[in-house]
């Protein structure tokens, strides 16, 4: 699908307005998920869904084709999400993280890849409501649109480096708030079998 992009880039410069559409089609929904992670909130998700694609519409001659255009226009959206974060001085919902280890994070991701897959999507799903919005929007990313750390990278102006180091606190986030929402025993079955696989 991403491979046409640039197809319509060149004709919305030389003047199709029209080709546009195609583009909003083909990232609208992604754009407002995105959104709504970051803003929590419906009607601003959809304002800031629509100030993205105007904003990228505008800069369009600005996009270089150096990354993917779904790159670009989610780099949009997320410094559209910020903006609209700073003027409303939003204050974040926080996850205590504290006393969860590394350990705990790699049994929990051992328990979901046990589940169901459109059980462990809609666990998922329910939870990344819960976090704070640059966890939720980076989570997004990695889960969902399995980016790379390079993709993400770009998005969010961020090295990979860094990107890999808040992906890993946000999972373990995530990771507070599903061990809540899913039933121990299941928890704990998957852990003893991931010790004795990994022993």
């Amino acid at each position: 699908m991403t491979t046409n992009d640039q197809v319509y880039i060149d004709k919305i410069l030389d003047g199709d307005a029209n080709a546009f559409t195609v583009l909003v089609d083909r990232y609208k929904d992604l754009v407002y998920t995105l959104a709504i992670r970051m803003m929590k909130n419906k009607e601003e998700a959809e304002e800031v869904a629509q100030d993205t694609f105007i904003k990228a519409y505008k800069s369009l001659i600005r996009f270089k084709g150096d990354s993917k255009f779904s790159t670009w226009i989610y780099r949009v959206a997320y410094n559209t999400c910020l903006d609209r974060l700073k003027k409303n001085k939003r204050q974040q919902y926080t996850v205590a993280i504290d006393e969860y280890t590394e350990h705990q994070v790699k049994t929990l991701d051992n328990a979901l890849d046990k589940i169901e897959e459109q059980e462990k999507q809609q666990a998922i799903q329910s939870c990344l409501e819960l976090l704070p919005s640059e966890d939720s929007f980076l989570l997004t990313l990695y889960y969902f649109e399995e980016l790379s750390l390079d993709e993400i990278s770009k998005i969010v102006g961020l090295k990979p480096n860094n990107v890999k180091v808040k992906i890993f606190r946000s999972r373990k986030k995530l990771a507070t708030i599903l061990k809540d929402r899913l039933d121990n025993e299941t928890i704990e079955s998957y852990a003893g079998s991931y010790r004795t696989a990994f022993r």
